[in-house]
């Protein structure tokens, strides 16, 4: 009887698993007739639209349209990249492209130099920010697109541009004749001691050559006796996978646990350890981070804190937990797929956008907090997934008035800067400039000369709010009430200019600098006043506070705080 039943579960076991593979096999098979039937629908579809809408239409254009808007349903990281934009792909994880070596962008009718980075072509062809581009090479191009005009900049290293510019100021056109190059922007553009034994290092990108310029700025700083470090990933995109695990590998000993990645594809979730000795394991470390520090960039941070390696200060970083892996098309073409998303060392996912459970309207909702899990940091801190990276000490938002904000918009601040440029030789060094009350006095004139005229967002929220009031017949018995507070928050560009002339000053000042020293020259100057490095400053030059947010005596993840 025991051998009949032995041979009985024997057969039933193997009845289960014909059924199971039987089953599975229907269902890839019919996920496989889905796919072929509505590939067939869109095709057919597609015929019957080129072949009988009313009006001529640009098949590849509209073709690239529906793959985007398919992919969006997804994520914003899932994306195709045509053969036309592989070489500005390229540019975002190399950091390198052939071209002239300056930011373009679009004012009114132009395309300008924003700004020409410091040794490229057009810095050396004495292209300046401000500069108006009217023809390329005998091509005119005051009524193209930015695209358009970076397409014709860019292209095969060696070539001669002749450039046709109007710069403000000056009645004249002018002819600027260059070669294209080779680009290599840098990773670190910009670092240096902010105070005695303390190095900094800002990084813009992770970009293939990020953690050899981090090491060869680390090897700097120590040899000016850095004892500690500021690393300043603010503003910071992020970028490849590798060189965020590179960069916490310099700072971490061997064998220590960095970064996991778990996606649908089991046999490709792999987890990262520090493989090389580091450069130096024991040098205190702060990390400067904000809401535009994402990816590679929260990688870093969240490993520095999860590893309680560094004090990371700032902002609560954007959220960005997903890993992309770029799958080759045909055509040249790329799609660039989210493919997993990664844990940090104390196992947590900081993304913070639920992609697959979207709203009613197509919307994302951040994770709830009352869905967040706990986690602990190597010395027992409290961390938490779902949200990015909470600094251990954070820091206050500042924000710009509705007149500054809308000087930058309008381009008074950047214009008045390029007149100033052109009209001045010479200005002090980043670290001394200062505008005078006169330069200042001299910027109000220009503004008023141009009719510069702005809403704040607070009077376009009374005017809504009137309205309102109207439609509900309100209105009549709150109308002084409403005539009192139009009368405090209506814009008055003289009143708002006293009241907030220390603001449009520093901004005026931080464009001026980047007019004659550059890229490096406008970080040198907006790291002056910056309270997170102050702050940070602090911290490092405090042995025991840092050791005390360290070992969850103090700080936003303290140990039973």
């Amino acid at each position: 009887m025991k051998l009949q039943g032995k041979r009985g579960a024997v057969w039933m076991l193997a009845l289960l698993l014909f059924c199971s593979a039987a089953f599975w096999g229907f269902s890839r098979d019919e996920r496989n007739f889905e796919i072929s039937k509505n590939l067939n629908i869109y095709y057919t579809l597609f015929r019957e639209l080129n072949l009988f809408y009313v009006d001529e239409i640009d098949p590849g254009d509209l073709v690239k349209k529906s793959m985007d808007a398919m992919l969006k349903t997804l994520d914003p990281y899932t994306t195709y990249i045509s053969e036309s934009e592989i070489e500005d792909f390229k540019l975002m994880t190399t950091g390198e492209y052939a071209g002239i070596g300056a930011l373009i962008s679009k004012q009114k009718d132009n395309v300008i130099i924003a700004e020409p980075y410091e040794g490229f072509p057009a810095f050396k062809a004495g292209l300046k920010a401000g500069d108006i581009m009217l023809e390329i090479n005998g091509t005119k191009v005051t009524t193209k697109s930015t695209e358009d005009v970076s397409n014709l900049l860019k292209g095969q290293p060696n070539v001669p541009l002749t450039i046709k510019i109007k710069r403000p100021g000056i009645n004249k056109t002018m002819d600027k004749k260059l070669v294209r190059e080779k680009i290599q922007l840098k990773s670190v553009p910009y670092y240096g001691m902010v105070a005695d034994s303390i190095g900094y290092i800002h990084l813009n990108q992770f970009t293939d050559k990020a953690s050899g310029e981090i090491k060869a700025a680390l090897k700097e700083l120590k040899a000016q006796n850095a004892k500690s470090l500021v690393l300043d990933l603010r503003g910071n995109p992020g970028g490849l996978l590798d060189q965020a695990i590179d960069i916490v590998n310099l700072f971490v000993n061997k064998g220590e646990d960095i970064v996991s990645t778990k996606g649908k594809v089991s046999k490709w979730d792999k987890s990262y350890k520090a493989t090389k000795t580091p450069m130096d394991a024991e040098i205190p470390i702060a990390v400067l981070v904000n809401q535009g520090s994402a990816s590679a960039s929260e990688i870093v941070s969240g490993a520095i804190q999860d590893l309680d390696r560094g004090v990371v200060i700032g902002k609560r970083t954007f959220g960005k937990g997903l890993v992309q892996t770029t799958r080759n098309l045909t055509y040249n073409a790329k799609l660039k797929v989210t493919t997993a998303k990664y844990y940090i060392p104390s196992g947590r996912c900081i993304q913070a956008l639920d992609y697959s459970h979207r709203n009613e309207d197509g919307s994302v909702g951040k994770i709830a907090d009352s869905l967040m899990t706990e986690y602990h940091t190597k010395n027992g801190r409290s961390v938490y997934d779902g949200g990015g990276i909470l600094p251990d000490i954070k820091m206050d938002s500042e924000l710009y008035s509705s007149l500054s904000v809308n000087l930058i918009r309008n381009f008074m601040i950047f214009n008045y800067a390029t007149l100033y440029a052109n009209k001045k030789e010479n200005i002090a060094s980043a670290k001394e400039f200062k505008l005078s009350d006169e330069e200042f006095a001299e910027f109000t004139k220009y503004i008023k000369e141009q009719k510069f005229d702005y809403k704040s967002e607070s009077t376009e929220i009374l005017d809504a709010l009137k309205k309102s009031a109207k439609e509900e017949k309100y209105f009549e018995v709150s109308n002084e009430e409403f005539a009192a507070l139009e009368a405090k928050l209506a814009p008055n560009l003289d009143r708002d200019l006293k009241r907030f002339k220390d603001e449009i000053s520093d901004l005026l000042a931080h464009e001026i600098v980047k007019r004659y020293h550059y890229q490096k020259g406008g970080i040198e100057y907006s790291l002056r006043e910056d309270k997170t490095l102050n702050k940070a400053i602090e911290v490092l030059q405090d042995p025991n506070e840092y050791k005390s947010i360290l070992d969850g005596s103090t700080g936003l993840h303290a140990i039973n705080k």
